[in-house]
């Protein structure tokens, strides 16, 4: 099977090339999905899947009018490019999205075939960016939450403050379920190995969900402190006084069944979580 990952550079770019090591890697300075031409005039010749994890992920950046046009570009646009390309080419399509293209009211784990109803500039142009990879025949899309990987994420930046002794505020009522980026990424090469049926799969982490101030509390233990050291707060008590920021779904969870019904159970959130602490190292026993 031959594979190209495009925005290769990325948290879950970095995890994909570990799953697929014999993969062509293409970070933006090697290939601008947000060029029509440069896609256009890529050598496909032989590709089998194109696993797409190029995106803009700022979600607050994305809704200042001076980025809506780059936000479209990577979100929307450069998926179309993509999509031309498969069709022409005859590849496969592997599209990663996001729950925020749903406004978080359902009851409930968020199935598959909910129709999106986001909240923001960065929701809606995940949304678009997925009708364009779902009008092709030869599909993957993927819709994920709370990804850590390599890089900045908020796990790294509870352990830092952690390791500081601050004592942050964080929120308690956006629910869902961390996923970690190597999780993603081996899912994502189950569908492709396994040749599941092309369609909208959710790929999260497992287990009971929990708040971002249960991750904080979790990620503050681990490092020595306590849990009462996060204060937990509303969404609204966090951004109150603050523009440009976009709006979150409080029901980030999304169901699995399609995931474990073609064969691939993600790890339990927490366990991930803890395993991934373990690796990041650091910490220490500090109260404050």
């Amino acid at each position: 099977m031959n594979a190209v990952i495009v925005g290769a550079g990325g948290q879950l770019g970095r995890a994909l090339r570990r799953e697929f090591p014999d993969a062509v890697a293409l970070d933006r300075a090697a290939l601008d999905v947000t060029d029509a031409t440069a896609v256009a005039a890529h050598d496909w010749s032989g590709v089998d899947v194109v696993l797409n994890a190029a995106a803009w992920t700022a979600v607050d950046a994305a809704e200042d009018p001076a980025n809506h046009d780059a936000v479209r570009a990577v979100n929307v646009d450069a998926v179309g490019h993509l999509a031309e390309a498969a069709v022409e080419h005859g590849f496969a399509l592997v599209h990663v999205s996001s729950e925020y293209v749903f406004d978080g009211s359902h009851p409930g784990p968020i199935p598959e075939d909910l129709p999106p109803s986001p909240l923001s500039v960065y929701g809606r142009s995940k949304a678009d960016g997925d009708a364009r990879a779902t009008a092709i025949e030869r599909h993957w899309l993927v819709r994920t939450t709370w990804l850590v990987g390599e890089g900045g994420n908020f796990v790294r930046t509870m352990a830092a403050l952690a390791d500081r002794g601050t004592s942050p505020s964080v929120v308690d009522d956006q629910i869902g379920r961390l996923t970690d980026a190597r999780d993603l990424a081996a899912g994502i090469r189950h569908l492709v190995e396994t040749r599941a049926p092309y369609g909208t799969y959710n790929l999260t982490g497992d287990g009971e969900p929990g708040s971002w101030a249960d991750v904080a509390a979790a990620v503050f233990t681990a490092r020595g402190r306590s849990a009462d050291d996060v204060t937990r707060v509303s969404t609204a008590e966090y951004f109150a006084g603050r523009s440009g920021i976009a709006t979150r779904p409080l029901n980030s969870v999304l169901d699995l069944g399609e995931i474990t019904a073609s064969g691939y159970r993600p790890r339990e959130w927490r366990a991930a979580l803890r395993c991934y602490l373990d690796e990041l190292g650091g910490g220490g026993s500090r109260r404050g």
